[in-house]
């Protein structure tokens, strides 16, 4: 039985891939720092490393001892609004972040990735619909240093033979598949709305004069349970040697509004509320979805869960801390 290292895998994405790996019967490895996950997150029985991905050596060390196929590299800093005021921490985590840890992958001689990229890679899209042919422009240094991350997996495969990886893009991620795991971000739609809510507080829109549907801006959100099912596809079409793209969109393909998952709020957890409307906030595109279609062929993506879904578990994940 093989196993694979999940960087990052105590926070919130990276506990349900590990969750999903355990589910086909691949031994998952945890290396998270807890800079921003939870060791709480981590399954019993599960090895946890407690490290950071910029230590090589204890990386290099952690691959070797657990006898690693690959490694989903999901540790980095997840925030594209905080990262135009922190650039040089937004480079040092991911930039170098990812180049260490495909350092130690060549020196434990582990040559398989699966990386978490994003579709902040894009930019604001001039098209309705984000393809992996759409160009890449992005607007943070948080996109661009994913962007840069796609390309030294690029450039290592070039230099190393045996290697070989694929990139996941993917916006909004929410809801729960485990009431053990739940999104703690302070700079999430779900969690800050749910938190709102707890509190008694009014959830708030930025902006509803877009050119949508509703005025509100339209994105892209998928169930993070459906999003670590393909990072397990990945790993398991890369164990295989299929051929795969260099990047895909885990995408919804039609997107919802802000103003649909305040709806889809007060359905759910029964309060009822008028959300406070705010200025638009600078940078926000009107809409932005992709095609999920490439993924739906190659890595088992399809969205199995409905708005009302997406909000309702996150809101019996929360309700349950």
């Amino acid at each position: 039985m093989s196993s694979w290292l999940v960087t990052g895998g105590a926070g919130y994405i990276g506990a349900h891939v590990v969750r999903a790996f355990a589910a086909v019967g691949i031994t998952p490895v945890v290396y998270d720092d807890l800079s921003s996950g939870f060791a709480g997150f981590v399954p019993d029985g599960v090895p946890f490393v407690q490290g950071d991905v910029l230590d090589v050596e204890t990386l290099t060390e952690t691959l070797s001892a657990h006898d690693c196929a690959g490694v989903v590299h999901v540790a980095g800093f997840k925030y594209a609004g905080v990262s135009v005021n922190r650039p040089l921490h937004t480079y040092n985590q991911n930039v170098t972040g990812i180049a260490k840890v495909l350092d130690a992958m060549h020196r434990a001689g582990v040559n398989k990735m699966v990386f978490s990229s994003s579709a902040a890679v894009y930019g604001t899209p001039e098209t309705e619909l984000v393809t992996e042919a759409s160009p890449t422009r992005p607007e943070s240094p948080y996109g661009e240093s994913k962007l840069i991350g796609e390309w030294l997996i690029a450039d290592v495969a070039r230099a190393w033979p045996e290697f070989a990886g694929v990139s996941l893009r993917y916006f909004n991620v929410v809801g729960s598949a485990s009431n053990e795991v739940y999104d703690a971000s302070p700079h999430n739609l779900f969690p800050i709305v749910l938190e709102a809510l707890i509190e008694g507080r009014t959830p708030k829109v930025n902006g509803t004069d877009y050119p949508t549907p509703d005025g509100s801006c339209v994105r892209d959100y998928v169930h993070v349970g459906d999003l670590a099912v393909s990072h397990v596809a990945a790993a398991q079409a890369l164990e295989a040697k299929r051929p795969l793209r260099p990047a895909y969109n885990l995408g919804s393909g039609d997107g919802l509004s802000v103003l649909q998952i305040m709806d889809a709020m007060r359905r759910v957890t029964g309060i009822e509320f008028t959300p406070e409307v705010g200025p638009r906030r600078p940078g926000d595109p009107a809409r932005i979805v992709a095609d999920g279609q490439a993924a739906a062929a190659d890595l088992d993506w399809q969205m199995r869960h409905t708005v009302d879904d997406m909000v309702r578990s996150a809101w019996d994940a929360r309700r349950a801390h």
